[in-house]
């Protein structure tokens, strides 16, 4: 089955699985498909984290705007969570209301008055904390020539790189700063497309991976090159030291859900630092597509809703420069993924 089918056997079977929430007193007129774009992202206000919905440039609590649906157009009562991770751990039977919040709200949004301007609210990280990160290693052929890896990898013949990194001790918010650790001066750039779960996933084949995606979002992959491939060391790399260092995960700002961005495969994916392109890619030119990493990922381990798997970088990392750039207290690096937003990260 192809990639379009098969979202168009999803949509389907969301459509028809949520006549439940379409079927409340006076509701039928409210959808329960995907017609109006948004994005999610975890925020603080006042004090409190809370889930939102962005919609036309504002930011809604989903608690506040799932109450003021079932007030105002009738539909029957859900529970909605406040967590970004509980509710894509519910989001088989909340997708359908997030889609009837986004269709009901879509055109009225500056006349509510729980809307937050983007400028009054912090944006967080959007998930905290998937139970597992993982990460693509050289999954961009032009990446790993830079870097002295294999470009004769076959997808269909070679299992991708993929490792570990801590979510709770990893992942920090945007705009949050990195901080590079003391003696360290070769801190590396490498922005990535990312995958977010949204069902429980074991032995995924390459027809189903895209049916257990709840949506995508950036993280930022920091890299500690002196730590990762040390000069003199037991080891050739070492991605424990090199990867996994304190607050190496900036991650967001938004989650977008997988029905906003179908053309997935084929996205634009640029770094800028101090405002200069370093890296400038699409996704049309990863070795192991997403359903490709999901297929092995999941046969290694069981992957949860919430977890993240980033897909690598393409080729423009500090490391394969003649002679190589690294990061500096002051530089501030930006990643963009088309369709999703930017993550900016300064660096102290």
């Amino acid at each position: 089955m192809t990639k379009t089918s098969l979202r168009g056997v999803w949509t389907l079977a969301v459509a028809f699985g949520a006549i439940g929430l379409a079927t409340g007193e006076g509701n039928a007129q409210v959808a329960t498909t995907p017609d109006v774009a948004f994005k999610l992202a975890t925020f603080e206000v006042d004090g409190r984290e809370r889930a939102g919905v962005l919609l036309d440039g504002r930011l809604f609590d989903l608690q506040e705007a799932n109450a003021y649906l079932t007030a105002e157009a009738g539909v029957a009562s859900v529970e909605m969570p406040g967590d970004m991770k509980a509710l894509i751990e519910a989001s088989e039977t909340l997708k359908p209301r997030l889609f009837q919040i986004a269709n009901y709200l879509s055109g009225r949004t500056e006349d509510l008055t729980f809307g937050h301007s983007l400028d009054d609210v912090l944006i967080r990280a959007p998930i905290k904390y998937p139970w597992n990160l993982i990460a693509a290693g050289q999954n961009y052929r032009d990446h790993a020539a830079e870097v002295g890896g294999s470009t004769e990898t076959d997808p269909d013949r070679d299992d991708p790189l993929l490792f570990a990194k801590s979510p709770r001790s990893t992942i920090i918010d945007p705009g949050q700063p990195y901080v590079i650790p003391p003696g360290r001066d070769r801190i590396d750039w490498e922005g990535e497309f990312s995958v977010v779960l949204g069902r429980r996933a074991r032995n995924l084949t390459l027809e189903n991976a895209m049916e257990h995606v709840f949506g995508f979002t950036i993280l930022y992959d920091v890299s500690d090159r002196a730590a990762q491939i040390p000069e003199h060391g037991r080891f050739a790399r070492d991605y424990f030291s090199g990867k996994s260092m304190e607050g190496a995960s900036p991650m967001g700002p938004y989650v977008v859900p997988k029905e906003f961005l179908p053309n997935y495969a084929e996205l634009q994916v640029t770094t800028r630092v101090n405002g200069e392109v370093m890296q400038d890619s699409n996704t049309a030119y990863l070795i192991h597509d997403v359903e490709r990493l999901l297929r092995f990922a999941s046969r290694i381990m069981t992957l949860w809703p919430g977890d993240v798997v980033a897909t690598g970088t393409p080729a423009g990392v500090g490391l394969g420069r003649t002679p190589p750039v690294y990061l500096e207290s002051g530089d501030v690096v930006e990643i963009e993924v088309e369709g999703i937003g930017t993550l900016m990260t300064p660096i102290q």
